[in-house]
């Protein structure tokens, strides 16, 4: 078990999956994406979460990137990393790999289960949660990492700001290369 928490909070498709990945190499336990189908996931997203806490070290997907403020309220000393690709990008993944299939998660999220013809509000939804972030952190640089994992996911950042070693000889996890990350 590790001391600190560790919760990724970059929407789906930003290297959410990639980020577990490295977070398991380094030795933490790491919890998924939770609630996803559940239709009540808008007023069960916390508790969910709070139950999960003490059985994991890390958090990645959804629903932790909408409960960050929360989490950071009520786990202190957390550490959170916002998982980052250029908005445009992103929407092309999200549209590619969701389509027009709908979940309850994302019909909180976005107020629409589907980006497919939603692309703006997506895309806006997007943008306001790293401006969001990076302005609740913006005073606590130590609490936040800003990460980019699409293009070329790199071990030292994540590292460096969790007090890790470099795992020798292990690269970077890159998962879902073909943008279903």
């Amino acid at each position: 078990m590790k001391n600190t928490k560790v919760f990724g909070i970059g929407f789906h498709k930003t290297g959410t999956k990639s980020l577990g990945a490295a977070l398991e190499v380094l030795g933490y336990r790491t919890c998924g994406p939770v609630g996803a189908q559940d239709p009540d996931i808008a007023q069960t997203a916390l508790s969910k979460a709070r139950g999960l806490v003490p059985k994991y070290d890390a958090f990645q997907d959804n629903p932790w990137p909408v409960l960050f403020r929360e989490l950071d309220r009520e786990v202190p000393d957390s550490k959170f990393i916002l998982t980052i690709c250029p908005e445009d990008e992103w929407l092309a993944r999200a549209v590619r790999y969701f389509g027009a299939k709908e979940t309850p998660m994302r019909r909180w999220i976005y107020g629409t289960g589907s980006p497919v013809g939603h692309e703006k509000t997506y895309q806006a939804r997007f943008s306001a949660h790293n401006r969001a972030v990076m302005d609740h952190f913006r005073d606590r640089p130590s609490q936040l990492l800003v990460l980019p994992l699409i293009a070329d996911p790199q071990w030292a950042p994540l590292c460096a700001f969790l007090g890790e070693d470099v795992p020798d000889h292990t690269p970077f996890p890159h998962k879902n290369k073909a943008g279903s990350t």
